[in-house]
């Protein structure tokens, strides 16, 4: 099941739409993936917001995958994704995700907060083989970092310090807390 499908079955008693947003994004001078990342969420989040009728709230996100600071995005094509997860097997990366909250006021105003969760990815050491058949199976070529934890690259996984949810693409606990934080703010 696809990510989209997951939360909207995890959340039958919310009512929500999931608006895509254009997929160009630009990043300013952020060099940290940490900043990138809040701020690729925020220009998500921001696009969508703009075009709302209040009230309400709008949630962007963006994951990335980094390997020693360096953004590993989707692979160009399969040689690119076995020269990613080569580089990812036997060692520890971090998968960051950024979140922007905004709140589409009454007044037409705009009210946001941000934040992003990091989770570090130990994977396994691979042979040459099982990098060429994890590949071979079509999964890592529209996945940044060439993987998803959820799927068949689970086996290559040794463990993960941080949020399994984060690596999968929305950190939901801190999603929730963060949520319900910013809209007591709102009321008080």
């Amino acid at each position: 099941m696809e990510r989209h499908g997951i939360y909207r079955e995890s959340y039958k008693t919310c009512y929500f739409s999931i608006w895509l947003p254009t997929p160009k994004r630009i990043v300013s001078s952020c060099r940290l993936p940490c900043d990138i990342v809040c701020e690729l969420a925020h220009q998500k989040a921001f696009e969508i917001a703009k075009a709302q009728k209040a009230p309400c709230y709008v949630i962007g996100a963006d994951t990335i995958v980094a390997f020693e600071n360096r953004i590993l995005g989707k692979p160009k094509d399969s040689a690119d994704a076995v020269r990613m997860v080569s580089m990812l097997q036997g060692s520890t990366h971090q998968v960051y995700t950024g979140v922007t909250l905004i709140e589409v006021c009454a007044d037409g105003s705009l009210r946001e907060k941000s934040f992003y969760e990091e989770t570090n990815v130990h994977v396994c050491q691979m042979t040459k083989d099982e990098i060429a058949s994890y590949v071979a199976t079509g999964e890592p070529l529209d996945k940044a970092g060439a993987y998803g934890i959820q799927g068949t690259f689970s086996i290559y996984v040794s463990g993960i310090e941080g949020d399994y949810f984060n690596v999968v693409g929305l950190p939901v606990s801190r999603l929730y807390h963060e949520f319900a934080a910013f809209q007591n703010a709102a009321h008080k």
